[in-house]
């Protein structure tokens, strides 16, 4: 008998679609736009072929998270992901594989999977390189366990800090969101199909700006904006990456649920920027087209209206998608032109990975390229570089290691579970254990059985065990806890005090516990009406300050808090956010002075909640009450502005040059500078271009990041830095809604943080306006001498 083309590795991809598309019955079709939970195939964790039959029998688009839903370990979960395949392969007519997919934030969400810092950490290093090596571990991971799709970058710009899933993001600024989420997508779509993770961009678009800072709540953004700083970084990750998937934003757009819109997920996304891959639904996000939007009063409608408008696969399981499609296709509601179309491209990437050649993976083996020794010296390496120095009066830090006494005080200086992000796994197996209470359940999902608390992840140390692992002999280090994160509780204060009153400096560990519970402060719709520390937490600060006891703060935490009080009264304050596995070690190291930090913020500190949104780069009429200037009772400054963060030591910048000063629309200019290091110690700087447009025809911002560069100096060591910038990167949109860059006055700023900027010099564009909409560039290239 002939091999089907289909089966033919030789043929063209777009021939073995289309003989695949032409041998599939209408009910083929349609499951392959669907998708189940892997815990629905499951019988006591083991595969099982009855439960499978009826949701499986003409094939399936994706199974959700093998390993991220269920307690599997990786060699298990490969074994079950194994037996999936195995039985579509051999037990459906057509033989199909299925594409597995999982969370994949800040590591892959699995038992026994590396745990990196949390994203809002990896965006503090500023150093892109590390975002690709970080996510090529992911896909090396996610591919040994059976996964060959996975549900991140979230590149979603945030300006708003009381939304939960701020720690999810690459903070406030295009550029650098931009930057960090093709690095992100390089790494995990890797270099060759065969051994890649499809990435999926999320989520499209404006999700961090919500109204109120309430999750999924409408979003209110104007057209060029919207164009111009929030789809930017999905354009840049479809034309400088290759993403292959997307996935929509929850919200509404001007009255569109962004789930139904055509203009979003066709127009923007496929006919202008000529994205290839497939659009996944964000969970649920379909059927709440219904539910939530109030679009229409059924399933098929919600499911005719997200098809139409681009959304291809239905996740996290099959509810709209099914029977609603498959009655509309014969009720002649829809063409079945429009199944084949998304079906097409779903066959297509199940084709690009590979699956039909080879669906299963090494069962025996998977667990050996889980948290090596040198994946775990990458995660520290990111936690060492993430960490941010906000304040050190008086050269506080570092410590000695040979000081007397240091008391450590803190909800979060003891626990393990308070220095991971919302979608790891130990936050997972939580948020479906608390669904087990019944009211909980607000999606009214099937939950899994067996899912073990103990065991589930990769060995930890709590903040104050990496402190015990540094100090000296000599010194005595005690840990009382003093409060909870969020109890009104001050029963352990009495203790606190008079721990602080017997040593000679007190490290207060506070902040936020990350999830999707109802015990959890940040995290997927944990949203904030404040940016206080929550609970008791500054009451017991101010009550061992009051000791006279120094008092260094470190702050863990996914969002940036208004810590306004600490800022006036404590001698050193620590950002570490969400540091993940190996985050004991980094913070112990920076405290005693082993590393010197050199992480910047990726999004502004408000004094308080009453200044959001505050972000760096605000239009001229912005940033201030005119004309006044300050709030009646507050600064109009930010308490920590976008790029800021202190070192151990000292920068100077000089020199600066210029290729030229006057440079034709279509050219480049190169801008170089030296950086000294003028201090005693070694350390990072990260050198800040931003730029502002002097006049334009319409409003443009105070400044715009175009160029960065992480650079380590020994003590009195000079590097020169050049940024080649080009004029393509100037682009706006005009009054006419044209991408085009106007001749004029650009002035240059290069400095240490959006705020502080050290050398400054103007370059005059010259030519006619010009629409570059086809020839856009998203990144400057920087050389090192």
């Amino acid at each position: 008998m002939t091999q089907p083309i289909y089966k033919n590795p030789q043929q063209p991809t777009e021939n073995r679609v289309s003989d695949l598309l032409s041998r599939m019955t209408l009910a083929e079709k349609i499951a392959q736009l669907g998708s189940c939970w892997v815990f629905e195939l499951l019988d006591n964790l083991t595969f099982s072929p009855e439960k499978a039959a009826p949701i499986m029998s003409h094939g399936l688009g994706q199974i959700t998270r093998v390993a991220g839903a269920s307690s599997l370990d990786p060699n298990d979960g490969a074994k079950v992901a194994n037996a999936i395949q195995k039985y579509l392969v051999e037990n459906t007519r057509l033989g199909i594989p299925v594409l597995v997919h999982e969370e994949c934030c800040s590591g892959y969400m699995a038992r026994k999977a590396t745990c990196f810092p949390q994203i809002i950490g990896l965006a503090s290093t500023w150093q892109p390189e590390l975002t690709e090596a970080m996510a090529d571990v992911v896909r090396l991971q996610m591919r040994a366990g059976g996964a060959q799709q996975g549900l991140s970058p979230v590149i979603d710009i945030t300006r708003d800090p009381r939304w939960g899933r701020v720690e999810e993001t690459f903070g406030e600024d295009t550029y650098l969101v931009s930057t960090m989420g093709v690095s992100f997508v390089k790494g995990l779509q890797g270099k060759n199909w065969s051994e890649g993770v499809i990435a999926t961009a999320k989520h499209l678009v404006a999700y961090g700006l919500p109204e109120g800072g309430m999750n999924w709540a409408p979003v209110h953004l104007p057209k060029r904006e919207l164009h111009e700083m929030f789809l930017t970084p999905f354009e840049a990750a479809v034309k400088e990456a290759n993403l292959m998937s997307v996935m929509n934003a929850y919200h509404e757009l001007d009255g569109v649920p962004c789930a139904i819109s055509k203009e979003l997920l066709t127009d923007i996304l496929r006919n202008e920027w000529g994205f290839k891959g497939i659009v996944v639904s964000d969970y649920f996000a379909i059927k709440q087209v219904q539910d939530t939007h109030k679009i229409t009063d059924n399933r098929q409608d919600a499911a005719i209206l997200a098809l139409d408008a681009g959304i291809d696969v239905e996740l996290p399981s099959t509810d709209c998608y099914g029977s609603p499609l498959h009655e509309a296709v014969t009720k002649g509601l829809i063409s079945e032109s429009l199944i084949d179309r998304s079906v097409s491209r779903v066959l297509e990437m199940k084709f690009m990975v590979g699956l039909f050649e080879n669906p299963y993976v090494n069962e025996a083996t998977a667990q050996d390229v889980f948290d090596t020794p040198v994946q775990r010296q990458l995660a520290l390496d990111i936690a060492r570089k993430s960490i941010v120095l906000l304040k050190n009066e008086g050269q506080t830090l570092p410590l000695k290691k040979n000081i007397g006494s240091i008391a450590v005080i803190g909800p979060n200086a003891h626990t393990v579970r308070h220095l991971i992000g919302d979608y790891t796994y130990p936050s997972h197996i939580e948020t479906l254990q608390e669904m087990l209470e019944g009211d909980h359940n607000v999606f009214n999902m099937p939950i899994p059985d067996n899912m073990a608390l103990e065991d589930n992840f990769v060995a930890i140390k709590s903040l104050f065990e990496g402190l015990q692992a540094k100090v000296s002999p000599e010194t005595v280090l005690r840990y009382v806890q003093g409060c909870e994160v969020n109890s009104q509780d001050t029963s352990g204060f009495a203790e606190a005090i008079a721990l602080a009153k017997q040593s000679e400096i007190a490290i207060v560990m506070v902040g936020e516990k990350s999830g999707l519970t109802d015990s959890a402060t940040c995290g997927e719709a944990r949203d904030r009406s404040d940016l206080e520390l929550p609970g008791v937490q500054q009451a017991l600060i101010q009550a061992i300050y009051e000791t006279g006891t120094p008092v260094i703060a470190v702050l863990v935490n996914g969002r940036p808090l208004s810590v306004t009080w600490m800022e006036e009264h404590l001698p050193a304050i620590l950002e570490v956010w969400l540091p993940g596995e190996e985050g004991a070690a980094a913070v112990a190291e920076v405290l005693f002075g082993e590393y010197n930090p050199g992480g910047k913020l990726p999004i502004t500190f408000p004094r308080a909640v009453g200044q959001i949104p505050v972000y760096y780069n605000h239009k001229p009429s912005g940033g201030r009450s005119h004309w006044k200037g300050e709030y009646v009772a507050l600064s109009n400054k930010p308490l920590y502005p976008f790029g800021y963060g202190l070192s151990y030591t000292t920068f100077q910048f000089s020199n600066l040059r210029l290729s030229q000063t006057e440079v034709n629309i279509g050219d480049a200019v190169e801008i170089s500078l030296d950086v000294t290091n003028t201090g005693h110690y070694a350390g990072d700087e990260v050198v800040q271009l931003y730029l502002r447009d002097v006049l334009a025809g319409v409003t443009r911002p105070v400044k715009e990041l175009k160029g960065f560069k992480r650079i380590t100096l020994e003590p009195q060591e000079t590097q020169t830095i050049t940024f080649k910038l080009f004029t393509q990167q100037l682009g706006f949109y005009n009054q006419a809604m044209q991408f085009v860059v106007e001749p004029g006055t650009i002035q240059l700023m290069l400095g240490s943080s959006s705020e502080d900027i050290q050398l400054q010099a103007d370059i005059e564009l010259i030519g006619a306006v010009t629409d570059i909409s086809q020839t856009k560039r998203f990144f400057s290239e920087v050389t090192l001498n």
